[in-house]
């Protein structure tokens, strides 16, 4: 009779190797959020590098939970249900039994994403579960190492995969639309009744702008009004790149920070950070029908 690994052991392996998965999983995240139309998306915060050992803290407790409420009983039904139904444990009861564990957890949580949404959780969550529960009903002893090692190995691979394709196009990164200052020139609207029109001449408009959200720029100052109605001038910078152009707004006594382009060629936005720019909540001007 072979020696089972004690328990302890085969816990930490699964955490270890939940860990490497949502490393893997984050990364990946990162570099989709690239391709994404939204400004935020792939951006981050250098602070975030000092928040690294409380993530790893609480990402470890979170692993160790996951292996106890998840991992362990996937294990223990795949060799009750090998047994039962073969006479003895075989290893192909563990994928089957995290894809019916994984199918009722992602369904719960889908929050009405979808059967699109379920039919991609469901293969990603099976494989992140059965990876961790074929480790811990693995018999082999000094597996701790290798799975450091390999996963390690994954994480790095990873990385490199995702920064080469972007750098090279073969992933496809979002790009704004690039704009000129004739482009711009119409009626904008936030469709909650503030509007801004622009003309040729450098003359702005505006009209009920950030009624329902603080579209200051960043400016938290309590004299701040709620909404801004008023006339002014505009200046467009082009500035380097499509992520570099601005759009700077002048309407006393309304004070706006600099307006970034978004959306796409047939349908550019203007757009603000609300607060925090890593939150990614934006105050966002579209052309209406009326514009130029």
């Amino acid at each position: 009779m072979e020696k089972k690994r004690p328990y302890g052991l085969s816990l930490l392996l699964s955490i270890l190797t939940l860990l490497i998965e949502a490393v893997i999983a984050s990364i990946v995240a990162v570099v989709y959020g690239f391709t994404q139309e939204s400004p935020s998306a792939g951006g981050g915060s250098v602070m975030f590098v000092f928040f690294l050992p409380v993530l790893a803290v609480f990402g470890t407790a979170v692993a160790g939970v996951l292996s106890v409420v998840l991992v362990l009983p996937t294990v223990w039904l795949s060799g009750a249900l090998g047994r039962r139904f073969g006479g003895r444990e075989a290893w192909w009861w563990v994928p089957a039994v995290a894809a019916a564990v994984s199918l009722v957890l992602v369904v719960a949580l889908s929050g009405g994403t979808g059967p699109v949404g379920i039919a991609v959780s469901w293969p990603l969550t099976t494989a992140a579960l059965t990876v961790p529960a074929l480790l811990w009903r693995s018999r082999r002893e000094r597996l701790f190492g290798p799975v450091l090692l390999w996963g390690l190995v994954a994480v790095v691979l990873t990385v490199v995969l995702g920064g080469v394709g972007l750098a090279t196009g073969a992933i496809p990164q979002y790009r704004p639309p690039a704009v000129t200052s004739a482009e711009l020139v119409g009626r904008w609207s936030d469709d909650r009744g503030g509007t801004i029109a622009f003309t040729a001449d450098g003359r702005v408009a505006v009209v009920g702008l950030g009624a329902e959200d603080d579209a200051d720029g960043g400016d938290d100052s309590d004299s701040e009004p709620d909404a801004c109605t008023g006339q002014g001038t505009w200046t467009y910078e082009a500035g380097g790149d499509t992520r570099s152009q601005v759009l700077n707004i002048h309407v006393a006594p309304c004070r706006f920070g600099y307006w970034n382009v978004g959306g796409t060629e047939s349908r550019p936005t203007l757009y603000q950070y609300i607060g925090d720019p890593d939150s990614g909540d934006l105050y966002e001007l579209s052309r209406t029908s009326g514009g130029s």
